[in-house]
């Protein structure tokens, strides 16, 4: 983001924020089958994702998503299937809820929490050298979550092209992305967000969409 792009500030409500926070998780679903089905990502979507992963001490919240909702537009649409509006594609609504489950069980494993700190920290390093999308940051991604949440025992299963998915940095791409989902997943955690909540507050979460339309 360049340093004159102004920054709109997300709306203080709870709800609001838990908002934006989930339409990362599922922006990254949303991405994650995207390039398992055609090898290809919207590279608005793809960088906002990346840079909020490698920012683990940003200066706000709006700064962790680059300052403007609609980087996060892929997300919202999404989201707006899952509060009932549209129709939903059961593949990416599958990937962000065992993108919400994994965040839950990384909160309670400290360990691998500190592990995957130091593997970001790695990654960072290599941003401020390579640039954030380098090849070589994403495979640093890629390898973290490979090494830290691909190890618990309720792991995501990525449905698409076995022909792509096996092509030159296709994994790594993918595990990133998944990565990013995480980053996003725990983001609303902090903000309050729970499961339960998208069950029985949906009228809450129609709401924040209709506030960033």
């Amino acid at each position: 983001m360049s340093p004159t792009t102004p920054i709109h500030r997300a709306p203080d409500s709870p709800s609001a924020r838990q908002t934006l926070a989930l339409a990362g998780v599922f922006q990254a679903a949303s991405l994650v089958d995207e390039l398992a089905r055609t090898g290809q990502v919207d590279t608005r979507a793809w960088e906002t994702l990346i840079n909020a992963t490698l920012d683990t001490n940003p200066a706000s919240f709006e700064a962790i998503y680059g300052g403007h909702p609609n980087n996060l537009r892929r997300g919202l649409e999404t989201l707006e299937a899952l509060s009932g509006r549209k129709q939903a594609n059961p593949v990416v609504l599958r990937y962000g809820f065992s993108m919400l489950m994994l965040m839950n069980k990384l909160r309670s494993d400290t360990a691998m929490m500190d592990a995957l700190g130091e593997k970001l920290a790695h990654a960072q390093h290599q941003a401020e050298h390579f640039g954030p999308t380098h090849e070589n940051v994403i495979a640093s991604l890629g390898e973290a979550y490979q090494q830290t949440l691909s190890t618990f025992k309720t792991r995501i299963v990525v449905q698409g092209d076995p022909s792509l998915l096996q092509t030159r940095m296709m994994p790594e791409r993918v595990r990133a992305c998944l990565m990013s989902g995480i980053r996003f997943a725990l983001l609303w955690h902090q903000q309050g967000g729970r499961r339960w909540k998208l069950v029985f507050q949906r009228k809450a979460l129609r709401r924040a969409l209709d506030s960033f339309n």
